[in-house]
């Protein structure tokens, strides 16, 4: 047996355990944003498959001593590299009681299926989606954006595309997205059998949108030519720059050129909980689905993602099987249709429903709402503070919660310039002080500040900024290594 044989010992270190965990989380704006793991540190992490037990006392410093030092940084709130959440205490404890109940939520009756369902009950009422509509949670909007074109697959070519495969009557498959568009939906479209040639990737506009009259014109080319275009992929907060597409007019492309219309909406689909955003997303209601993460603005620890589908029914066609051992009962155990493995790849399912049930029971809307709204001013904030500094330049318009500017040093080629501000963000982690992350903004590299953080303070991105220009300033011109 696994269990503990001392429960009243098990129970003084879990305590203490327990202690530690919510002052590592207390004081976290005391550490570093980040810090690189020792070569020491490293090496001690590589041992041999332990063969014989050691005290649970004994584990747990190791942890404390070589790994809860050495985070990704997304919980410290100058950590502005990347749309990552920063989580929450209850987050954690909601996590903690999700593993004790350990169950597999791809179905059956018992009590996290139902959790799982408000959830998904919430967030149709939030997009506003009809009786009959279907949702899944997953491990995040990859896997999401995945299903989604599995179920604008089933669509155009039935269930039977299933045994037939994509191939069977003829004529490439095409999709469209932007050029903003996230690489996980190129990816669907390679696992999906679809192949990456099958997405049209079109140009955005000055403010980094999918225009509507591309699509359309694109559309007609591809039927001119054989082609059979079913899927309209639209962005609610591009990952470079955190654009909208225009969701309302290229709902109408969709409608009339009969196209699946999809929404990746990673963080700011979410924005809907917020009524000063959600204005910004019109159009989002008329998605034929929706990919978004629960853990990045609405702070559940990872991971969380969902994605919600107008026709349950098509969706269920597109996974459900019916093996003997998963026969359905009427009652017992095995009823309380349908499961959640007829709507999603897996069969084994963590209950990831409870942190998110648990984060929006304890906050409402209402406040998850205004902490966005909070972001989205920081963000104003933050390229306000960049174009009053003649050392920084913005490179492009903040329209949400992104803010991308880079350095600028006189004297150096536009290519040198690129790597030199590839260099002071790497100098900008390894500092401690603040995280930002790099992107392109067009043909130029960019320091990209991403606020998605509910502890991050006014003053944190000032900080950011004087430590960028301190560190920008020791750093002398020269070539700086390629991109790896």
């Amino acid at each position: 047996m696994l269990d503990p044989r001392d429960w009243d010992a098990f129970r003084k270190l879990s305590h203490a355990t327990l202690d530690d965990a919510l002052d590592y989380l207390e004081s976290v704006r005391e550490r570093p944003a980040w810090q690189e793991v020792p070569d020491a540190v490293r090496a001690r992490l590589r041992e041999s498959l332990p063969r014989e037990p050691k005290p649970l006392e004994d584990v747990y410093r190791e942890f404390v001593e070589l790994i809860l030092p050495y985070g990704s940084g997304n919980i410290h709130p100058r950590f502005f590299g990347w749309a990552q959440g920063a989580g929450t205490p209850t987050g954690a404890l909601a996590d903690f009681l999700a593993s004790v109940m350990n169950p597999n939520v791809g179905g059956r009756n018992h009590g996290a299926i139902y959790v799982e369902r408000a959830v998904i009950e919430w967030f149709r009422e939030l997009f506003a989606f009809p009786q009959g509509s279907s949702g899944v949670l997953t491990v995040g909007t990859s896997a999401a954006n995945l299903i989604a074109v599995l179920v604008a697959r089933t669509r155009l070519l039935g269930p039977t595309a299933r045994e037939t495969g994509v191939g069977a009557d003829g004529g490439r498959l095409v999709g469209y997205a932007s050029a903003a568009t996230h690489s996980c939906v190129r990816r669907a479209f390679e696992i999906s059998g679809l192949g990456s040639a099958s997405l049209r990737v079109l140009a955005t506009d000055s403010l980094h949108r999918l225009e509507p009259a591309l699509v359309a014109r694109a559309v007609s080319e591809d039927r001119a030519a054989g082609r059979r275009p079913f899927m309209l992929v639209a962005n609610a907060g591009t990952v470079d720059v955190g654009a909208i597409d225009p969701l309302d007019e290229l709902a109408d492309v969709a409608e009339r050129e009969n196209l699946w219309y999809h929404v990746d909406g990673a963080f700011g689909a979410t924005a809907m909980m917020s009524p000063a955003l959600a204005p910004r997303l019109r159009g989002i209601e008329r998605a034929d689905s929706i990919a978004f993460d629960f853990h990045k603005w609405l702070q559940a620890p990872y991971d969380a993602g969902c994605l919600l589908v107008r026709d349950g029914e098509l969706h269920r066609d597109a996974f459900a099987s019916a093996p003997n051992y998963l026969t359905r009962m009427p009652r017992g155990l095995a009823s309380a249709q349908p499961w959640f493995t007829d709507f999603t790849i897996d069969l084994s399912r963590g209950f990831r429903a409870l942190k998110v049930w648990f984060t929006i029971k304890e906050n409402g809307a209402t406040k998850l709402g205004a902490a966005m709204e909070a972001n989205v001013r920081q963000a104003k904030l933050l390229g306000d503070l960049v174009d009053a500094d003649s050392d920084f330049e913005l490179l492009a318009p903040v329209q949400l919660n992104i803010v991308c500017f880079r350095y600028r040093r006189a004297g150096l080629s536009e290519d040198e310039l690129d790597r030199f501000n590839d260099e002071l963000v790497i100098r900008l982690q390894e500092s401690g002080e603040a995280v930002t992350s790099s992107t392109n903004v067009g043909s130029r590299r960019a320091i990209r500040a991403c606020l998605l953080n509910h502890r991050t303070r006014d003053e944190d991105l000032a900080a950011m900024l004087a430590a960028l220009k301190r560190i920008a300033s020791a750093m002398p011109d020269g070539t700086y290594g390629d991109r790896t």
